[in-house]
């Protein structure tokens, strides 16, 4: 089933792996926004980004957060991953350190983003709940098969997780 989803992830480092993610036919048509759209956003302050970020979110069943070297407790992830919680979308993260960027690069593993957020009721890290990827293999295009692969499954399932917490 093709889902709507909203990406949360790092602009600057990793917008081209992002992009290569975004391709993938699994998920429903998601277009980013374009520099000039956020920088119109962002110098409307806090209050702009949170309703930008709300009806960017508006009508998604989960939030995907692809994760690169720095996308860790940034403060507007941490945003994006409690506010798609609590407004009971599913969440997932997905490590996309090892897919190539423009210049054919790879880069660091990140921290799981989730460490960072506290789920409400339980007062667990939500770490211990939503579900968080690696994919495997020895190159960028194996990486990538992987996401392809298993992409729709992991949206499942993290819609499934968010139902039962």
């Amino acid at each position: 089933m093709t889902r709507k989803v909203f990406y949360s992830f790092h602009y600057v480092p990793d917008n081209w792996r992002v992009s290569q993610v975004r391709n993938i036919g699994a998920i429903e048509d998601n277009k980013p926004a374009k520099d000039n759209d956020w920088e119109t956003v962002t110098k409307g302050g806090d209050k702009a980004i949170e309703k930008w970020i709300a009806d960017q979110m508006s009508g998604r069943s989960c939030a995907v957060i692809l994760i690169g070297a720095g996308t860790a407790n940034r403060k507007w992830i941490n945003h994006e991953i409690i506010r798609a919680w609590n407004d009971s979308k599913g969440v997932v993260g997905v490590h996309i350190h090892n897919l190539k960027n423009s210049d054919g690069k790879t880069s660091a593993k990140g921290v799981n983003p989730f460490e960072y957020i506290t789920h409400g009721v339980s007062g667990k890290k939500l770490s211990t709940i939503v579900k968080t990827y690696d994919p495997p293999g020895l190159t960028s295009t194996d990486m990538y098969n992987h996401i392809k692969n298993n992409l729709e499954k992991w949206i499942e399932e993290a819609i499934t997780i968010r139902g039962k917490n």
